[in-house]
């Protein structure tokens, strides 16, 4: 049975116990818990950080286990979306340390997922990332296997902006690149955080991988993308993406879930489902955005009782 929950990142002013309880008021059976570093936001829903792994106590354990008894809810992962291919060698060090902190959490909270992504030097080809690649993830992939804890890699190209242009800040944006990066790291404890919306606005197929991946699928996320046509015959598709396409919740946009989860039921996936809530249109209080978490939950009954 698919459990279905939602990306922390969307609470950010909440506490840890806040999110916990929005879940259960709200029909969600688990949550992805967002574990940024301490400190200033760096994008749009980074630097979150409502379980901080840097400084996790015993006790602290404790309580997080307490909590999700009593309330009857689940972590589907830990998730920390930085880019450990930057350019910058210092930055990609230091995320690379608190990924492995974010692992080390999972593994003293009993937790099987972690979420986050490739990374990549944005102004460099895929062939150069790739030399970067084979040097920093086999050993990242090394830690989390000692310690029994499976790496979802979101495939989020992270090119929205100019700052992200020509290629993005997250190498693994489509099935050509998936297979490459399986084929050079096998491991079992590598694989994928599912998100459709992505090859939506890529023009991309977003059913034929779940078929292809079946066996990487580690996790998913539930976040709709609507392509402004209009725009895009005005931009064309070398514009930044934000420019031609927006993120909506599940059932505002152009992903057909029907098919979708009629798919992950085929290839008997039974992990989580989280919704991803990046609709700027339910942004403006923390109502509204407890409100778009309702909204989804309700409209995913039909695929997801």
């Amino acid at each position: 049975m698919i459990k279905v929950g939602f990306v922390s990142a969307i609470l950010a002013d909440q506490t840890f116990e806040g999110v916990i309880s929005c879940a259960a008021q709200t029909g969600y059976s688990c949550i992805e818990i967002m574990c940024w570093p301490m400190g200033k936001a760096e994008r749009r829903y980074a630097g979150v950080t409502h379980i901080d792994v840097t400084n996790l106590s015993k006790k602290r354990i404790d309580e997080i286990h307490d909590l999700l008894e009593q309330k009857d809810v689940t972590i589907s992962g830990l998730g920390y979306y930085p880019n450990p291919l930057e350019a910058n060698r210092t930055n990609a060090n230091r995320y690379i340390a608190h990924i492995k902190k974010v692992i080390d959490a999972a593994k003293r909270l009993g937790l099987q997922n972690v979420n986050t992504f490739i990374g990549r030097d944005h102004q460099s080809s895929v062939e150069d990332n790739f030399k970067r690649f084979k040097k920093v993830w086999p050993p990242i992939v090394k830690y989390a296997e000692k310690r029994v804890v499976k790496i979802g890699i979101e495939n989020c190209p992270m090119f929205f902006t100019n700052d992200e242009w020509p290629g993005g800040k997250n190498l693994a944006s489509s099935p050509a690149i998936w297979r490459r990066m399986f084929d050079e790291i096998p491991s079992p404890n590598f694989g994928l955080n599912y998100d459709p919306s992505h090859l939506v606005w890529q023009f991309m197929d977003y059913i034929r991988p779940i078929y292809e991946f079946k066996d990487r699928i580690f996790h998913v996320h539930i976040k709709d993308a609507k392509v402004l046509r209009d725009k895009l015959n005005d931009v064309g598709i070398l514009a930044t993406p934000l420019s031609f396409h927006s993120p909506k919740l599940p059932g505002l946009g152009d992903v057909d879930w029907g098919r979708f989860f009629s798919a992950l039921t085929d290839i008997g996936y039974d992990g989580a489902a989280c919704v991803e809530v990046e609709d700027r249109a339910y942004e403006g209080s923390l109502d509204t955005r407890k409100k778009s978490l309702i909204q989804s939950r309700e409209y995913l009954r039909q695929f997801l009782p």
